[in-house]
């Protein structure tokens, strides 16, 4: 069996917040403003694994009103739900991202953040693709004032 599962994240830009991408942190003048981190690509990612396993969403497993989940690390949140999600059969195909902001720019970035994804997901490198897009100057993220990450995942059964 194969399931296919998407995330979608986005948050606003901040001044004296860090800019976190896959928990590598980029050298940026502004940051995510979150309740966790703001790591909105590794919130992505935490939702495509989840919803393909159909085990829920971010919010419910770390909702934003308990107080254990202000500033939380998000790669650590990504590993329990991978956790979660691996205890129930489902293993990792690939992973493909796209993260779209204005600055700052990924592509300098990509195989680090490609890197740590895949190491908290205990996979290959190569099962991991991570893409930059701007805004074209439309919207908030076009307008620089806030950054927006797509997941796609595709797992399947295997062993638990």
């Amino acid at each position: 069996m194969i399931r296919a599962g998407l995330g979608r994240d986005l948050h606003r830009l901040a001044e004296g917040r860090p800019f976190l991408l896959g928990g590598l942190r980029i050298e940026s003048d502004r940051g995510e403003l979150g309740h966790s981190d703001g790591d909105v690509l590794a919130h992505a990612v935490t939702d495509a694994l989840l919803g393909a396993a159909a085990l829920g969403d971010i919010g419910e497993l770390f909702p934003p009103s308990d107080p254990r989940w202000k500033d939380a690390d998000s790669l650590v949140l990504l590993g329990q739900a991978w956790d979660l999600v691996r205890r129930e059969g489902w293993k990792l195909v690939n992973l493909d991202c796209v993260v779209s902001c204005e600055a700052p720019r990924l592509l300098p970035h990509r195989e680090a953040v490609r890197a740590r994804l895949a190491g908290v997901l205990g996979v290959e490198p190569g099962q991991v693709f991570v893409k930059g897009k701007t805004g074209e100057g439309l919207g908030p993220v076009g307008k620089g004032r806030a950054v927006e990450a797509l997941a796609l995942c595709l797992l399947e059964r295997g062993e638990p």
